[in-house]
This record gives C-alpha cells, structure tokens and sequence, in this order.
C-alpha cells in the first residue's frame, strides 16, 4: 500500500517541513494581536451603547435641566426683584424695573387667548410662571411669562421656525394676557390695556418667555404694537413714543439672561 505524506515546505533555515503542519511564531502572534484588536474595538463599541455615549449627551443635559428650573430654581432667580436694563430704554436710556408681583406658579389653563392657547398646543405646557414690573416712575407695568413645555427640541424648532415664518409674535390676536394684582400698582392691568408685547420660543430650552406692557393708570389701548416695531427708530404710534415697546422687549431679555444664568447657556438674543 501505498501512502502519500503531506507536502512539504520550508522553514526559516530552510529546512523542509509539511505544509501543513502547525504555524509559524510570528503568524500565531500576529493572529492574537487580530483577534484582540477585534475583541478591544468591540468592546469599546458595545460599552459605548450600553452607556448610551454620545456627543450630544451634554446638550440633551442641559435641555432637560433647563425643563426642571421651575420646581428646582428659587423664584427670585428666575424673576428677580430688581432688574437693571442699561441702555434698555428708548435712545439707549438705562432702565429700572422693580417686581411687584408673582402669580402662583400652575398650569396653562385660562392663562392665555384662545388662539394663542392654540399656537402655543403643540408644544404642551408643564408649567406657568409670571411676574408683573414696574419702571422706576410706576408709569409702566409689564408681565413677563415662562411657559415651560413638555416638548422635545425638534418641536420646539418647529414651533419656533412657525413663529417666525408666519409672523405669529406680531399678530395682535396672538397677544399674551397680563398678570394684574391686586392693592399694585398693576392692579388694572388687563387685556384692553394691553400695548406692547413680545414671545421668543427658545430652541435650546422647552421654554417659551414672553412680556406684555402697558401704562399703569389703566388706560386702554385701541392699537397695540409688537414690541419689535414699537423698538424701531422711527415709530410713531403711542406705545413706541412711550417707550412700551422698550419695556416688553427689556424685560423679556433679562428675565431670559436669568433663566440661561440657572442652565450656563449663552444668551439668544442679546441687547
């Protein structure tokens, strides 16, 4: 009988040896090192998922902080007593305002227009909080508001792009209702007294702040002008040659500053 032996190769003196008889050092090292590269990556990559790791973890952070302010952040930080707008008012005059009241903070449930509540519907509402300023001469009451919502950043993005595309933040039907309280000097503060207002819908916050102003011996307003317009070299109407259009935007801006210095986020719209 006949048997045939494996072929033979060379090895590194070049002695003959079966071909396939057991591996070199240096393939079995390099094997290893394969195998464990392999082994490291993977596990790197599956540690990074059962981590939920990712670059945006920071942001998603601080978006989910910013939506527990309201029960986290005592209320003097979020509307302090005393604001200071330096070059706020109209020609760049420095501006005083002082609070002279909180609302109970609670849901949205009556605290807006009909068809503003319905702008506003896509995006929920956690929580409500407002406050109403005076100017150094109680001639002005303003109140600021921070609805804080439920939603996620890509509504937030929608609603604030549908803001903007529409113009629903200079519609006078998309007014915010003033907060009035009794024995202040806002006391008279209510919806036909209304003459100036702004509403930023942030992107980077479930939060949307607004502020609606108005004088604080109870006039009414026949036409009201958003705070955008009334800020504009040139305006005419009544609540820009007053200054009211100044008050809601100055306002709204700072009591936004203290919302972003509570998350250490820089601030949107700076002025």
């Amino acid at each position: 009988m006949v048997s045939f032996g494996e072929p033979e190769g060379y090895d590194g003196l070049a002695r003959p040896r079966p071909l396939g008889g057991r591996p070199r050092p240096q393939a079995v090292a390099a094997a290893v090192c394969l195998v464990l590269g392999v082994g490291l990556l993977t596990g790197a990559v599956t540690g990074s998922w059962l981590a939920g790791d990712s670059g945006d973890d920071g942001a998603r952070s601080a978006y989910t902080e910013a939506g527990d302010l309201w029960h986290s952040v005592p209320v003097d930080q979020l509307f302090p007593p005393t604001l200071l707008g330096k070059g706020a008012g109209p020609g760049g005059a420095d501006r005083t305002w002082t609070r002279v009241a909180v609302a109970p903070d609670g849901d949205c449930a009556g605290a807006f227009d009909r068809l503003l509540a319905k702008a506003l519907d896509p995006v929920g509402c956690s929580r409500l909080l407002r406050a109403t300023y005076t100017d150094a001469t109680q001639s002005y009451v303003t109140t600021v508001g921070l609805l804080f919502t439920k939603a996620d950043t890509a509504a937030m993005t929608a609603l604030a792009d549908r803001f903007e595309k529409q113009g629903l933040g200079r519609r006078e039907d998309l007014m915010p209702l003033p907060y009035a309280a009794k024995d202040t000097v806002a006391a008279g503060f209510g919806a036909p007294q209304r003459a100036s207002w702004t509403v930023s819908v942030l992107t980077d916050a479930p939060v949307v702040v607004y502020a609606v102003s108005g004088w604080a011996d109870g006039r009414t307003v026949d036409e009201p002008e958003p705070a955008e317009e009334a800020v504009e070299s040139g305006a005419a109407s009544a609540p820009a040659q007053a200054g009211l259009g100044h008050e809601a935007k100055g306002l709204a801006d700072r009591v936004e500053r203290a919302l972003r210095k509570n998350i250490g986020t820089p601030t949107e719209h700076p002025s």
